[in-house]
């Protein structure tokens, strides 16, 4: 059975200033999220989360991805993206993990944003109005700070405890005043190799 799902939300907030100071090009960040029913609820523990993944995440991903891409105005426009799941209070972070940390979900997103970059992630368990944190990360670029941010929101009524917030988000542009640089000024001075920026 395909995912059951209660309702869906769009949240789009744009950044005109920041720190004082406006903003040369305004920050947009997307969030498309699903409330769904836990599709293991009230099933005790389930060895085997996959016939469920692969019946509800192929669906979610390309529902929220439809989403983003009619918010952002095509994929092209995607700079940062990022995906993340709050399970209820009756569920296990496995089963929100189950259905983000697959390919059948975020292959959608990734195809069409054109991304080479993994998908961050957030995967947690808590109450309706918990904090929704998706971080993000450029696309094509995973040492690009500008692009290291965080959506946070939450929704008033979700997740129940046999429900699943899951959602996918979206950056048009970065920090507005970046000036930290970017990792690869770090891994030149420690004298580090890109490959290798531990070290070890």
């Amino acid at each position: 059975m395909p995912a059951e799902i209660r309702k869906t939300l769009l949240h789009v907030e744009k950044t005109l200033i920041e720190g004082g100071k406006a903003a040369p090009t305004p920050l947009t960040m997307i969030a498309a999220m699903a409330v769904i029913r836990n599709p293991w609820a009230g099933q005790g523990f389930v060895e085997d989360l996959g016939p469920m993944i692969r019946d509800c995440a192929p669906g979610l991903g390309i529902l929220l991805t439809e989403m983003i891409l009619e918010a952002a105005g095509g994929g092209d426009r995607v700079e940062g993206y990022g995906k993340s799941a709050i399970v209820g209070m009756n569920g296990e972070v496995e089963h929100a993990s189950a259905l983000i940390h697959t390919l059948q979900f975020g292959n959608h997103y990734r195809n069409a944003v054109g991304a080479k970059s993994y998908l961050s992630f957030c995967n947690t368990r808590g109450p309706a109005n918990a904090p929704l944190m998706i971080p993000l990360m450029d696309k094509n670029d995973g040492g690009r700070r500008s692009h290291y941010l965080t959506i946070q929101t939450s929704v008033a009524d979700a997740p129940a405890a046999d429900e699943i917030l899951i959602a996918l988000g979206a950056s048009i542009g970065g920090r507005p005043h970046h000036r930290i640089g970017d990792r690869y000024q770090d891994l030149k001075e420690l004298g580090h190799d890109v490959d290798n920026p531990a070290a070890v």
